[in-house]
């Protein structure tokens, strides 16, 4: 659970409308960030930017799909650093987003692992070859697209649906895939696929008047929280 410790000190933050009573989250997190830069790495040949490992003091050139939550809490955060370390935090959400879609454009069934090495000279490689329908890759180009326009975001997740019907999809639901490069399904629906992963999906594809993150913010299980609004003292 350490990820949402990071995420919610952020989305405390936002869900407290960013004032002085909750500026303390804010500080926490950018000092958090500050950790998480001195684990960015850069593969080889590529240079695709991936998040290290850390156990204790060793360092592992490897990164979960798990942590692909990461670009899109980078750019929700990155509008409240001035300018410069604003547009470098949002330039490394962008870097880790495209590393991300390309967990999954890098095997054969275009769906990602459960993790990936970075090996000298290898760029990425899978470790755990499962699928279980995760949403954190969707999860950042929800973000990124909402917070830039920029409608890539949408055509990678489009691909990523597709990927999801050709391999996952059955006349029941969806499933997961024992091994992404063969496609062999494991016939389990996990309930985070419809709670989060297609729920970002729609969202993606849905003008930004819905669920408007001036309005809200979302907790790490996809749900929608109000944010809280100021009083007539804090607006001054």
């Amino acid at each position: 659970m350490g990820d949402s410790f990071y995420e919610y000190l952020l989305k405390a933050w936002i869900q407290g409308n960013k004032t002085e009573a909750v500026k303390h989250y804010r500080d926490m997190w950018e000092t958090s960030m500050k950790g998480l830069q001195s684990l960015i790495r850069r593969s080889t040949p590529s240079s695709f930017t991936y998040i290290c490992e850390k156990t204790g003091n060793s360092l592992s050139d490897k990164m979960d799909e798990l942590a692909c939550f990461a670009p899109g809490m980078l750019a929700l955060g990155s509008f409240g650093y001035g300018p410069g370390e604003a547009e470098k935090f949002l330039a490394l959400a962008e870097e880790l987003a495209w590393t991300c879609y390309n967990f999954y454009q890098s095997t054969p069934t275009k769906l990602a692992g459960e993790n990936y090495f970075f090996r000298t000279g290898q760029d990425m490689t899978v470790g755990t070859s499962w699928n279980i329908l995760r949403p954190e890759t969707i999860e950042s180009l929800f973000y990124l697209w909402r917070l830039t326009g920029n409608k890539t975001y949408q055509e990678w997740g489009w691909n990523i649906f597709q990927a999801f019907e050709r391999n996952s999809r059955i006349e029941t639901g969806y499933v997961g895939l024992k091994d992404v490069n063969t496609g062999v399904k494991d016939n389990m629906m996990q309930s985070f696929f419809l709670a989060e992963t297609l729920k970002y999906l729609y969202l993606l594809f849905s003008p930004p008047s819905v669920i408007p993150l001036d309005e809200w913010v979302f907790n790490t299980e996809s749900h929608p929280l109000k944010i809280v609004a100021r009083s007539s003292d804090e607006k001054k």
